[in-house]
Parts: structure tokens; C-alpha cells; sequence
């Protein structure tokens, strides 16, 4: 069978990994291997030993990878035997690569032990896969001699790097001046204006109303113009999504609800003197034997914009692995468009796996871009084969670039709300640089109740259609809406941090015709809310004075202890009429803030630091690291790790000057 993989690789400027410990080669039982080909496993760890998770290990020229488990195990079958070069990859350590010898119808184990790896950069020439020369930056590390080496080697060999140009670039960045094409005439990335949501009043303004929103592509673009050597657009941060990214401790949904609600309050650490709130919501979590069956179309941008190792190739590989994690009462459709539309494949059987592995593995780019083609014919795809007791959904894989044929905003969203009134949604997923539509593909997904991601790597595309299989794919509840009520004998002023696209009236909560936003199982949100006690004399909010009428208290808004009240509404996933949730919430006047909300806090003032926000009050890069790495906890799969590298980078880039304008 074959196996999702990246034929390419590259690397993430200043963040890589290291290195192996022990290389031995086991016999296999008869009949365990095809003709010619063995197997190849071990574990990937850190220098002390504990396991690393969603590492990714490959075999460098072909499509064989394999990401490591939460025990940090891999394998790779079908490796035709032998001297192969094996190369595993991290975000926020030193890549390595070395030779090793595979034998057929044996196990070649071979484990890796991995060191953080500094910012200090290096200019080198990196030869890929391919045989492509790519300029990036990364730190060297070379491979220990055997006999430097621990443990025992047998069975194959290990052969030192210590040549620049025969190393090897992490997976699932662009190369080192990529960046300059955030600058030159011919981007035209587009990013809606967001304008930082104010203070408000709670006496004449106690209402805060607005749609969830579970998409985290800002993250992973943020990331991307990071490892490419820039600071971001200031409106390519979309603080939410920041925080959204991370994955926290909320308690699991119990009883006949969809989603279990929690909040908690803390200091605010850019303003001490203020309150920090947050809410999260936690979607029930199923066991993918238990998801209802699929109906997915898969619609796949091939025009000539979608050339790029970081477009198609990686299309195509986040795809395959999807298709591995897809059941036989799971169905395919693949639909593509460039000048025109068609079907590349009919709806398929997900155990018919090497049929639709086969024709993904055929597409090719060329022509220009007819969206709007594609997106019907997908469509009557999806209707054709619709299931009415399971999952109907398109997923829409493209640069943005809809620029042949009728293809209007208007017009296409109007087609994406009718059908998902028919019961097929719309997932996106953005790929590459120049030409991604953020604005667009963020309001499609939203119109077609669906998910927005941004893939800018393979590790990002195992996290969205692996780890968050159930989430990405299967909705739990839709038309979420939150309305907190503020308490202005306790709160004198609040600001919700970020949801500027999704903020509502007040009258939009009780309105069940109101699209909002969808839950995936398994998901979670996460919402910040800023909060000035009363009588606080570090910020004075002018209430708005009413001719006509005088706002007064109940009495019982002073006795009680309660700062606010969460109210949410959301559909079943095939409902017309709204249920209603109603949480007080208590400050207890808590000094020391949970891990989570900490660590959710850093990731907002960084928001708030790359916006260079009028709120961002005495948030800065250092006060960032400082949150991230003190409520790191145990970040089983590397993402908090991750993001304190990232921090570092930016304030690299941001030392050096090196920014994109807003």
C-alpha cells in the first residue's frame, strides 16, 4: 500500500532536530514482507530520554514516512531494500539524516535521540530529495562517528555529515527567501482589516455577543512567515485562532449535550490590576468506529498557481493521509479544477484505499483557475451521493486564487449557503505562498459550516486529518453562540479579546435564523475576556448619557458575588431550533492563574505583540516567554515547545527589523 510522504523536504529556518542512538536489524517471520522490501522502526526521544510525538521520520526520495506515536515509536513497511537515507524532523530541534542499510524481509530498527536546537543561523545550500538546491538557514549538526556512538550498530552503517551541502532541511517550510516574495508586485495575498474590539462600559453596554470560531489557520500561517525570515501582516493575526491552536484541561462533556462548558479567572498579566476570564467549551470526543458514515468530495485546486513544492505536492500528501484514516463505509469523490472542472474519480469506497491513492497520486497542475466550476460540479457531486443519516462534506484544498469564470464572492458564498442549507458543508484548506485568499477561504468555510486551516507542512496536515480526525470532519453542533452578561456593580469595563469578524448584536443570540459557528467532535474554544473591576483607576470608560431613560441596578446585582453570566445556543448538527445554556461565573479573587490559562494568556499577548495592539499594555516578547514556558506542562505532542520557539524567533526577526507592513 502506499504510504502518504513528503518526496521533498525542507526546512524551518533556526528550528530543527538531532540524532541516533542504537541501529540494529532483526529477522521477520515468512510471508511478513513484500518481494524485495523490509521494514524499518524505532523511537524518537529527547536528550533525556522521554518520548517525542508527532515527530516525522522518512525515508529521504520517496513518498515513506511515518509520525511517531505518543510513545515516540515509528514505523515504515515496504522499504525496498538497501542503503537508504532515513531522516527524522521536529520543529525546535536538529534534524538529522544519516545512511542506513535495509535488508529484505528484515527490521532494521534505528532510534533517534533528539537536542533542542539554538537560533544561532548558518547560511547553507540544501539539496533535497529531488536533487533541488534550496537557500535556507539552519543550525548544522553533524552526525557522531559509530564509534562515538552508544549502544550497538549492526547491520548497517552510519555515515557522518559534514558537509554543508548534504544536509538536509526540516519538513514543511518554504526556502530561506521565500520571504522576499511577501514583497514583490505579484503577491497578492489578501487579509481582511481587523480593528482591535474596545473597552465597553458594563453599565450601558453589559451584553458581549459573538459566534465561536474553532478555526486556527492564523497559527500555522503566523508560523509560516516566521520560518520564512518575516514578521507578519499585522491582519494575518487573527488572535482567536492563535489561542484556538492549543489544545487545554477542559472537562469532558458529559450527559445528552454536545459540548461541556468551563471558565475560570486570573490575573491579567499584561495588566495586574485587571482580570483575565476565560471560557472554553469542550465538543464530546467519539471513537472513530462510532462516527456516522462519509460523503466527502474531495476539490482540489490544479491550476498553474498550485506548482510549488508547499501547493500540490503537499495537497496530495495531506490528502493521503486522510485516505488512510477513511473505513469502508466511508465514500471519495475527487473533483479538480484549472481552466475547467471534472471528475477525476467518482464516489469511491474508503477500502478501495490504492484506488483512490492512485488518482490523487495522478494530479497534476496546469491551466488557470475556474473555482466556481469546481465548487458546483463538487457539489452535485456530494448530492448525488448524499447520505442522510451521515457526514456530507466538501473539502475545498486551493491557494485561493479563483480568477477564471463566474467566481464573485457573492455568488459563490450565496451557492455555499444553499447547499449547506441541504445538509453538505464546506471544509478549506489553504496552501502556499503569493496567492492564498485568506478573506475568502475564511468566509467560505464559515458560510458552509465548515473548518478553515492553513497547511503549511505535513505535520500540520497529520494534526488536521489524523489527530483531529472526528473535529475536522464531523460536526457535533453548529450555530454556537456566546452572550456573556456583565455584572456592573462587579465589572466596570471588559474587552473581549479577539472574534472581530464574529462579533454580533445582541438581538442575533435568540435569533435561530442567525448562522454561526460549527463544533467538531473532539474540539475545543477558548474565549479571553479582559475585565476592569469596579473602581479601578487605571482605566476610565465614559458611559453614553441617555435623554430619555436611566440605566439602574437590581438590588441583587450587588449582593451577589457573581462578575458575569455565560449564555450559549447552539443546533444539533440537523436541527432548525436553538437549545439554550445559561453558567454564572464567581470571582473568587485567585492570584495564581492554572497552567492553561497562562499559557493561553501568552499566546494572546503574543497576538497582541505582532499587532503591536493599543491593548497589548506590558506585553512583550520576554513576558510571552516567560507565561509559555512556566505553564508548558507536559505538552505531550511538542505544540507549546513549539510556539516558545516560535516566540524567540519573531523576537529575533523583530531585533534585526526585519517586518511586512500592515
Amino acid at each position: 500500500m502506499r504510504l502518504p510522504g513528503i518526496p521533498s523536504a525542507r526546512h524551518v529556518p533556526g528550528l530543527s532536530l538531532l540524532f541516533l542512538l542504537v541501529l540494529t536489524t532483526a529477522a521477520a517471520g515468512p510471508g511478513a514482507f513484500a518481494p524485495g522490501t523490509g521494514r524499518v522502526t524505532g523511537h524518537v526521544r529527547d536528550q533525556d530520554g522521554a518520548p517525542i510525538a508527532s515527530a516525522q521520520v522518512l525515508v529521504v526520495g520517496t513518498a515513506l514516512t511515518s509520525v511517531t506515536d505518543s510513545k515516540g515509536a515509528y514505523a515504515i513497511p515496504a522499504v525496498a531494500e538497501g542503503v537508504i537515507q532515513l531522516r527524522a524532523a521536529f520543529i525546535g530541534y536538529q534534524s538529522f539524516q544519516a545512511s542506513v542499510t535495509v535488508r529484505a524481509g528484515r527490521t532494521t530498527v534505528y532510534d533517534f535521540s533528539l537536542q533542542a536546537s539554538s537560533l544561532q543561523l548558518e547560511e547553507l545550500t540544501v539539496t533535497t530529495g529531488a536533487d533541488a538546491a534550496l537557500p535556507t538557514q539552519l543550525p548544522t549538526q553533524t552526525a557522531p562517528s559509530p564509534a562515538a556512538t552508544t549502544g550497538a550498530v549492526s547491520e548497517g552503517k552510519i555515515e557522518t555529515r559534514r558537509n554543508a551541502a548534504a544536509a538536509q532541511p526540516m519538513l514543511g517550510a518554504a526556502p530561506r527567501d521565500a520571504w522576499r516574495v511577501q514583497r514583490e508586485p505579484g503577491n497578492t495575498e489578501a487579509y481582511a482589516r481587523i480593528e482591535d474590539n474596545h473597552f465597553l462600559g458594563a453599565a450601558s453596554n453589559p451584553l458581549s455577543t459573538f459566534s465561536i470560531d474553532v478555526d486556527a489557520a492564523s497559527y500555522s500561517n503566523v508560523r509560516r512567515f516566521l520560518s520564512q525570515g518575516a514578521l507578519p501582516p499585522a491582519d494575518a493575526v487573527r488572535l482567536e485562532e492563535m489561542v484556538n491552536y492549543f489544545s487545554y484541561t477542559y472537562p469532558d462533556q458529559t450527559g445528552n449535550r454536545p459540548f461541556a462548558v468551563s471558565t475560570d479567572i486570573g490575573a491579567c498579566p499584561w495588566s495586574p490590576e485587571h482580570r483575565l476570564v476565560r471560557i472554553g467549551l469542550q465538543a464530546k470526543k467519539m471513537a472513530v468506529r462510532d462516527l456516522p458514515p462519509s460523503n466527502l468530495v474531495f476539490l482540489i485546486d490544479v491550476s498553474g498557481s498550485m506548482q510549488s513544492p508547499d501547493k500540490l505536492p503537499l495537497v496530495k500528501q495531506a490528502f493521503q493521509a486522510l485516505v488512510q484514516e477513511l473505513r469502508p463505509e466511508d465514500r471519495v469523490a475527487i473533483v479538480v479544477y484549472a481552466g475547467a472542472a471534472g471528475l477525476v474519480l467518482p464516489s469511491t469506497s474508503g477500502a478501495e484505499k490504492e484506488t483512490i491513492l492512485s488518482a490523487i497520486d495522478r494530479l497534476e497542475t496546469g491551466g488557470s483557475t475556474a473555482g466556481g466550476a469546481g465548487l458546483r460540479l463538487a457539489y452535485d457531486i456530494a448530492r448525488e451521493n448524499y447520505l442522510p443519516e451521515g457526514n456530507n462534506r466538501l473539502i475545498l484544498a486551493t491557494d485561493g486564487d479563483f480568477n477564471v469564470g463566474v467566481s464573485s464572492d457573492a455568488e459563490m458564498i450565496r451557492l455555499v449557503e444553499t447547499r449547506r442549507e441541504e445538509g453538505t458543508f464546506l471544509t478549506v484548506l489553504g496552501f502556499g505562498t503569493g496567492n492564498l485568499k485568506d478573506t475568502k477561504m475564511e468566509q467560505m468555510a464559515d458560510k458552509g459550516n465548515g473548518h478553515y486551516a492553513y497547511i503549511d507542512s505535513f505535520r500540520e496536515a497529520h494534526k488536521v486529518f489524523v489527530q483531529e480526525f472526528g473535529g475536522t470532519l464531523f460536526t457535533v453542533a453548529k450555530d454556537v453562540k456566546i452572550q456573556v452578561e456583565f455584572n456592573p456593580a462587579r465589572v466596570q469595563a471588559y474587552r473581549l479579546l479577539g472574534y472581530e469578524n464574529r462579533i454580533l448584536a445582541k438581538e442575533d443570540f435568540s435569533d435561530d435564523r442567525k448562522d454561526a459557528g460549527e463544533m467538531g467532535a473532539g474540539h475545543s474554544v477558548t474565549a479571553l475576556y479582559e475585565v476592569v473591576p469596579v473602581g479601578s483607576s487605571l482605566l476610565t470608560v465614559t458611559e453614553d448619557s441617555l435623554t430619555y431613560q436611566q440605566v439602574t441596578l437590581r438590588r441583587s446585582a450587588d449582593r451577589t458575588a457573581e462578575l458575569l453570566t455565560v449564555r450559549l445556543r447552539y443546533k444539533e448538527p440537523t436541527g432548525l431550533r436553538s437549545r439554550l445554556l445559561s453558567v454564572p461565573v464567581v470571582d473568587r479573587g485567585d492570584r495564581r492563574s492554572s497552567d492553561d490559562l497562562r499559557f493561553a494568556s501568552a499566546v494572546a499577548a503574543f497576538a497582541m505583540v505582532l499587532r503591536n495592539s493599543e491593548y497589548k499594555g506590558s506585553s512583550n516578547y520576554d513576558l510571552v516567554l516567560a507565561l509559555a514556558r512556566g505553564a508548558r506542562g507536559e505538552d505531550e505532542n511538542g505544540y507549546r515547545q513549539e510556539f516558545i520557539s516560535m516566540v524567540e524567533r519573531a523576537r529575533s526577526l523583530s531585533a534585526g527589523g526585519e517586518t511586512v507592513s500592515r
